[in-house]
């Protein structure tokens, strides 16, 4: 496994920030890692890092114990933190100068395309940049030395649309290629877009670790049925009842499709929608 999380737990004093966790991401895959401020993901980053050594359990990348081996883990890994500071006379420039003497070969070259794709002039100085373009130099330093892994926290913040598409793009161009990436983000629609799986804290805990299929199987699917003057005196039990305008009435199945469709048949319908849950409504479920 690219990025293997044992029986990892954490303490701040007589807090526990962590509970024992287990959580693996292969190759090639693109993990959503999901949960509220102080759920434990920027602790659990931080052990990844080597920034923090775990109270407890091991945490690898690559084979290599993230504290013990952390300069060797570092070379393989892109990291962008999510409170980015830099600065404010650097460039790209001289940012890249700086890591390709961490990296001992010269970087520049393979970053070059980078610049293009995220529009930004490598010789301007952080002082000058706006908050959206700092936000792309730190992401072209992450991604400069094509790191087999790449753990990216709020990567889209400040970024504006373009920027945020060309960013994904980019993501699933590189686990196209082996590359993993562990993808920490409060944007659900992007984790949705773009993530194979999701790993969901939640006060330290792990409530889930499933592909999005598996997750969205789960959830509760809507069901939107529009009437015309005749409505039903009733729902059957499969259906819950959450909005009714007029003759559009929203509901959150509850039971097997084959009771709905059963009950359909009979009803004086003039529509019907029948929609998987997205992430969103999922992770609500989480945290009711």
């Amino acid at each position: 496994m690219t990025i293997s999380l044992d029986n990892l737990g954490h303490r701040y004093g007589q807090r526990v920030a962590l509970h024992p966790l287990n959580l693996e991401v292969g190759e090639g895959s693109i993990l959503g890692f999901l949960g509220p401020n102080g759920a434990g993901k920027t602790t659990t980053i931080r052990i990844l890092l080597g920034f923090l050594r775990a109270s407890q359990g091991h945490a690898r990348i690559l084979g290599r114990d993230c504290w013990k081996q952390s300069a060797l883990v570092k070379r393989e890994v892109g990291y962008l933190p999510g409170d980015l500071r830099l600065y404010s006379w650097m460039t790209a420039n001289n940012g890249l100068d700086l890591l390709s003497k961490l990296h001992g070969r010269d970087l520049r070259p393979q970053a070059a395309p980078l610049f293009e794709r995220f529009r930004l002039d490598p010789g301007l100085a952080v002082r000058a940049m706006s908050r959206g373009m700092r936000q792309q130099l730190g992401l072209i330093l992450a991604l400069a030395a094509k790191p087999r892994v790449l753990v990216l926290d709020e990567p889209t913040m400040a970024l504006d649309p373009l920027m945020q598409e060309q960013l994904l793009v980019y993501l699933q161009e590189l686990a196209t290629q082996g590359h993993t990436v562990f993808f920490s983000s409060h944007s659900l629609s992007e984790v949705e877009r773009i993530c194979d799986r999701v790993a969901i804290l939640r006060e330290g805990r792990l409530l889930a670790d499933e592909s999005l299929e598996a997750l969205r199987g789960r959830g509760e699917r809507e069901v939107r049925l529009t009437f015309g003057e005749t409505a039903p005196a009733a729902l059957p039990e499969c259906l819950r009842l959450q909005e009714r305008l007029g003759g559009v009435w929203h509901c959150l199945l509850q039971g097997p499709i084959e009771e709905l469709t059963g009950w359909l048949a009979a009803q004086p319908l003039l529509d019907v929608s029948i929609e998987r849950p997205d992430l969103e409504s999922i992770f609500r479920e989480f945290y009711a």
